[in-house]
């Protein structure tokens, strides 16, 4: 195959598929990848080629035809999530209640980088079991009961290094335990930060011990009894943001977090074969940088955010549990909310209509017809996509 620089910086916009394509099949002979990582680059790969089929569309008023194929849904790709986003987030829309919500933010240090690669889904579940504990016990403590509370895993930061982080959302208030009524919190405070974030940490490392497998006395024994002495000694971040009033501001607010990726195809600059360029906002001083990484590194930077099979990264605790669903209803009886009827389930095309006023069913010629479908086209699983970039 060969690339055209050319082409990969000026001339169509660049994807991560395109990257993946050129460098991938090396990247995996060279490096030892886990399963759903493997499983990723091949998804990101095939996504609406015809490797995964899809069907043709014909103007049912000038006879043209556009075949449309379809999509990989691997939650890594960033063609796949705005569907799904937008179908999580219309299902939360009858969760949420009407009163303030916080955003807290649980962060790791970086010296658990290195276990987080080696083991990835016992320690990113005793992230989840920590934060969530941390914030029932301090909802016991000063609001006598259980909030809502909807958690999300981010693993990354801006220039896809490892960052691992939780987003919390949490509501400003909670149902009492003893009277089962609503206790609202102080107007713009929800927890004393300093104290989550000892609390957290405690857990946290509590909950590491038990997956500490060394020998006793043995070299990794030692290191992991220094891991975690440093770890205890250091200061950890928990960073509570102002309440989020009214529903649709949170909503907006869950959309920005819930199925985010890493990386977005329209933060990539380019990509010359060898070297990919792409944009990250520093937050140090709030300025958009372009970054250039050797497309091995970025393959590295970008695998490491892959999650493990099956890993559900969006999770609910207190009211929202799944155990716990008749407390909800019982706090928006308490809070006066109205039962609402179930909402239709929105097609594809119904949603991309919504969010972006185009009509995927009206032809782009005639500006007349519709676009019907007429076959459908069985996947060419052994078809391997070629790069838009590649006139070879």
């Amino acid at each position: 195959m060969r690339c055209h620089p050319a082409a990969l910086v000026g001339g169509s916009r660049v994807e991560l598929a395109d990257i993946v394509r050129a460098r991938g099949e090396h990247y995996e002979r060279t490096h030892r990848l886990a399963v759903c990582q493997r499983r990723a680059l091949a998804a990101i790969v095939r996504c609406r080629t015809a490797a995964l089929g899809g069907h043709r569309r014909q103007c049912d008023a000038c006879g043209a035809v556009r075949v449309v194929y379809n999509s990989c849904r691997n939650r890594h790709c960033p063609k796949c999530p705005t569907v799904a986003k937008e179908r999580w987030l219309a299902a939360r829309r009858d969760e949420l209640l009407p009163v303030p919500y916080f955003h807290v933010v649980f962060t790791l240090p970086h010296e658990l980088n290195l276990l987080a690669q080696m083991q990835p889904r016992p320690l990113y579940a005793l992230l989840f079991r920590a934060a969530a504990q941390t914030l029932l016990a301090f909802a016991d403590r000063h609001l006598g009961g259980p909030p809502a509370i909807t958690v999300v895993l981010h693993t990354w930061g801006r220039n896809l290094s490892q960052h691992l982080h939780l987003h919390c959302l949490v509501s400003g208030g909670a149902l009492r335990r003893d009277t089962q009524d609503w206790t609202p919190a102080p107007a713009g405070f929800l927890f004393p930060v300093r104290a989550l974030a000892r609390v957290f940490r405690a857990r946290f490392l509590d909950g590491l011990r038990n997956l500490d497998d060394a020998p006793p006395g043995s070299a990794d024994a030692r290191a992991a009894q220094a891991l975690h002495a440093g770890l205890r000694r250091k200061t950890w971040v928990v960073y509570c943001k102002p309440p989020i009033a009214g529903p649709e501001q949170v909503l907006e607010y869950l959309a920005r977090y819930t199925h985010r990726i890493a990386l977005s195809n329209d933060r990539i600059v380019s990509f010359d074969g060898q070297t990919v360029r792409f944009r990250w906002k520093d937050h140090r001083d709030g300025q958009v940088k372009i970054l250039a990484l050797e497309a091995e590194e970025f393959l590295r930077r970008f695998l490491l955010h892959v999650l493990p099979d099956r890993f559900v990264r969006i999770r609910h605790y207190g009211i929202l549990g799944n155990r716990a669903r008749r407390k909800l209803q019982l706090a928006r009886e308490r809070l006066g909310v109205a039962p609402q009827k179930p909402r239709p389930r929105e097609s594809v095309a119904e949603i991309v209509r919504r969010l972006t006023g185009e009509d995927l069913d009206a032809c782009p010629l005639c500006h007349v017809g519709r676009l019907r479908a007429v076959q459908v086209l069985p996947p060419e699983p052994r078809l391997r996509p070629t790069p838009t970039w590649d006139t070879s």
